[in-house]
């Protein structure tokens, strides 16, 4: 017994040992944004670890949005550039065009010569070809991943002194210490959990000045509404029916103002037309079709645009995305997910899969559907050889918008646009400013219609302030947000692409490792020692 309990006491130091781990750099999340930062730390020659939620690299960029949405495909430089002629790459080899010969799909990639002038790009890939190469990347520079490890969002997860974060626990027990510390999840929970300020939801147009937040009540920038008189009543033309599921009894709010609500979530699913590369839809469990009611009438209307967002990608997949007045956006169902609890999210996301398998199989199976839909749809299913562990299904939610930081500097629509010279720029963007719907409610003419979907294009590609992926020194003083960035709603409807959060995420590694070199904070390290190292490694931070 006294033997055992001696072992015990040797063996004590290890085990706490073994529980905490520490580098220069600790980077939470997973996403691309995550991992080109943590490549950027290692080329510097700083020691860095990647601990996420994830079990999947890449996020949305491995999770099913492969039909990239670029811009000005000039302004990405660096190693996100290097991400996609890296994709060029791998469709360069004949033994990766598995179900479709390569000259079948022709230019379809948005192939362009790089800045060299001689390596190419290739901007639309299969999801597991992405993954692919965010692991070539993890093998290549040695980057250690903690997979599955969860933050622990109670006070226990963090410990700060002096202003600076000085480990993070997660709900595992494991601890992890660093110097320097990147938050490169879509939800913001390290930013949060660090006591830096944020902000959920639309912003009133006065608050900053803008014309396109806010509640947008009869904007229509997109063919994402409805085009026909359709009644949102069980009962045709009977209010006393109740209304039909997936519309809002809320008042849509007043043109301008701000509210709590975000821009829906859906999944980015990855189909095939290959009959031997296809999983049928299969009946749900909890299947209602009564909520895809409206979806009928939509039908019975006239509409016809059901394929429209079927944007091909290699070996006769697609990256299906929403589009029209009722798709996979399921709108006004994750207004809470951005706080909310792990389980609360887990719900949350289930509830998304059960509503769009539902469709689904609505729009295959369904007499109220066309006919020539019908067909048309028994032709797709999801892919085979995708996210094969998860029978097919996308692994992250497109999470278009969650927290969003209160930084340094506020990118705010002007800014978006092209309109401002921001300061100290680490990065570009050249989106339009796009958002999604946030609602869906009945008008005072007695019909359903849908509210808040934006999409305006800048002047010109336009710079991201250094300001905006750094919170205020006095909220912490060694964390930086590449992602939950610092922005107002409708300028991170442009910001928020993948692309440019591999940009953030290259410059704020970048910043971190200046940091400790210079021995001082992101927030006082001078910008010319930054812009030159950026400009050094290929990222384009400004143009005339």
């Amino acid at each position: 017994m006294k033997r055992n309990l001696i072992a015990l006491i040797l063996l004590l130091p290890y085990f706490l040992f073994s529980q905490i781990k520490s580098a220069d750099v600790i980077i939470y999340g997973g996403n691309a944004s995550a991992v080109i930062a943590a490549v950027q730390v290692k080329k510097m020659g700083k020691s860095v670890l990647i601990v996420c939620p994830d079990t999947h690299l890449g996020g949305l960029t491995s999770g099913g949005l492969g039909f990239t949405d670029t811009g000005n495909k000039e302004v990405i430089g660096g190693l996100a550039r290097d991400f996609y002629q890296r994709v060029y790459q791998h469709y360069q080899k004949d033994a990766n065009w598995q179900w479709q010969k390569k000259s079948e799909y022709g230019n379809k990639g948005q192939g362009t010569v790089a800045m060299d002038g001689v390596n190419r790009t290739m901007w639309i890939f299969e999801p597991h070809a992405a993954e692919k190469i965010f692991e070539d990347y993890a093998k290549e520079f040695g980057i250690q991943i903690f997979r599955n490890e969860w933050l622990d969002r109670s006070s226990k997860g963090i410990k700060k002194k002096d202003g600076k974060i000085q480990s993070i626990k997660m709900l595992s027990g494991k601890t992890y210490q660093g110097k320097m510390f990147i938050d490169a999840t879509y939800e913001g929970d390290l930013m949060a959990l660090a006591g830096v300020n944020f902000h959920v939801g639309r912003e009133a147009n006065s608050m900053f000045g803008e014309q396109w937040n806010g509640v947008q009540v009869g904007v229509f920038q997109h063919g994402h509404y409805f085009k026909s008189k359709i009644s949102p009543y069980k009962i045709i033309g009977d209010p006393s029916s109740g209304l039909l599921p997936e519309i809002s009894s809320e008042s849509p709010g007043i043109n301008g103002s701000g509210d709590h609500k975000i821009q829906a979530y859906c999944y980015r699913m990855c189909l095939s037309n290959h009959p031997d590369n296809r999983i049928p839809f299969a009946k749900p469990v909890g299947y209602d079709p009564a909520r895809y009611e409206l979806y009928a009438r939509v039908f019975a209307s006239g509409w016809r645009e059901t394929f429209d967002k079927f944007d091909f990608i290699p070996n006769r997949k697609t990256d299906t995305n929403n589009h029209g007045p009722f798709s996979t956006d399921f709108l006004g169902k994750n207004y809470d997910y951005p706080e909310a609890s792990y389980a609360r999210r887990a719900q949350i996301l289930k509830e998304h899969q059960l509503y769009q398998k539902g469709l689904m199989y609505f729009l295959q199976n369904d007499s109220r559907v066309p006919t020539e839909v019908q067909e048309k749809m028994k032709t797709w299913g999801l892919a085979k050889d995708e996210f094969v562990q998860n029978g097919g299904w996308p692994h992250q939610i497109y999470v278009r918008e969650a927290r969003r930081m209160r930084g340094e500097f506020i990118m705010k629509e002007a800014d978006a646009l092209g309109k401002t010279q921001v300061p100290s720029p680490v990065g570009m963007g050249s989106y339009a400013l796009d958002a999604h719907n946030s609602q869906r409610f009945v008008t005072k003419e007695g019909y359903v219609q849908n509210e808040g979907d934006i999409g305006v294009a800048p002047l010109k590609p336009y710079s991201i302030a250094y300001g905006s992926i750094i919170p205020k020194e006095n909220e912490c003083a060694n964390l930086l947000v590449p992602v939950c960035m610092s922005s107002t709603h409708i300028a991170y409807g442009s910001i928020r692409m993948e692309p440019v959060f591999m940009i953030l995420g290259q410059s704020a590694a970048t910043a971190a490792v200046l940091s400790i070199e210079h021995k001082t904070s992101p927030q006082k390290l001078p910008y010319e020692i930054l812009k030159k190292q950026l400009i050094a490694d290929q990222q384009i931070v400004e143009r005339n």
